[in-house]
């Protein structure tokens, strides 16, 4: 991964720039030696207003992208869409990191829990590594480092 060849993240939205599609972003902007292309656009509308229609601007959304990053707070106002965009991913051999709802410990529904590859996390080091991980498959062993002195 570098400048010239970012990660291609598509992150599960409906149309709008909800809080936590947000603050993926301020996840991602923040990690150090990360590069990344974002293939969702929520401001796209489709011309076509129909179901299908929505449907389809997802598909192309999600087509170029190396990994889906799904958003479980979408799951209790835009459940079909939800569904519908990790089904599609899910065909189109796309792997799913499941975000929990931001700073809410509530399980995680099973049928979303079903179609996610890995689980992440709301802090910036396990999001990176978990992208890295289902995109590119790197493995991203880092070790924590903790200095102390004994007196």
């Amino acid at each position: 991964m570098s400048q010239r060849d970012p990660i291609r993240v598509f992150v599960t939205h409906a149309w709008e720039h909800g809080d936590d599609y947000l603050r993926v972003f301020e996840y991602l902007e923040s990690a150090r030696n990360f590069y990344y292309r974002n293939c969702s656009n929520p401001d796209q509308h489709p011309v076509d207003k129909s179901v299908e229609g929505l449907r389809e601007e997802l598909r192309r959304q999600i087509a170029p992208s190396e990994v889906v990053v799904a958003l479980s707070s979408l799951y209790g106002t835009h459940r079909d869409l939800l569904q519908f965009q990790l089904h599609y991913a899910k065909a189109s051999d796309k792997p799913v990191v499941l975000m929990p709802g931001f700073g809410r410990e509530l399980p995680l529904p099973r049928e979303l829990a079903s179609l996610a590859d890995m689980r992440g996390s709301w802090e910036e080091r396990g999001m990176v590594d978990a992208i890295r991980q289902q995109a590119r498959h790197e493995d991203t062993t880092r070790w924590d480092t903790i200095e102390f002195k004994i007196e």
